[in-house]
């Protein structure tokens, strides 16, 4: 169950928004047994973001979500994924990306915990 929360200050059409959700969906499998099958996404566009105390270029941070935990090395291998999406999909330079990693087996889903 893993959730990617997008928040960018670029500004997204349907198109780049369906574009990023897809490429998540496939990125996510370098989290061993982790698929879309059971991600959830959210991409927020035309926040109000400022790095290094400008606004001058598109940012974004991203905000990974997983129930379990994984490693250092495979959080790597999806950051530079996550990077590499929002580069070529939004032209959000990957030296203006933040990505947040956050673990816990205290998930609940339709009326249960897992």
């Amino acid at each position: 169950m893993p959730f990617i929360d997008v928040k960018t200050s670029a500004e997204l059409n349907s198109e780049k928004i369906e574009q990023i959700k897809s490429d998540l969906g496939k990125a996510i499998a370098l989290i061993p047994g982790k698929s879309e099958n059971w991600l959830m996404v959210n991409i927020t566009d035309n926040c109000n973001l400022y790095f290094k105390g400008n606004d001058n270029k598109n940012t974004a941070f991203v905000n990974v979500s997983i129930f379990g935990e994984t490693s250092k090395a495979n959080c790597e291998k999806l950051t530079a994924e996550i990077c590499n999406i929002l580069e070529n999909s939004a032209g959000i330079p990957s030296d203006r990306v933040y990505v947040k990693f956050e673990f816990s087996d205290m998930w609940g889903y339709n009326g249960f915990m897992f």
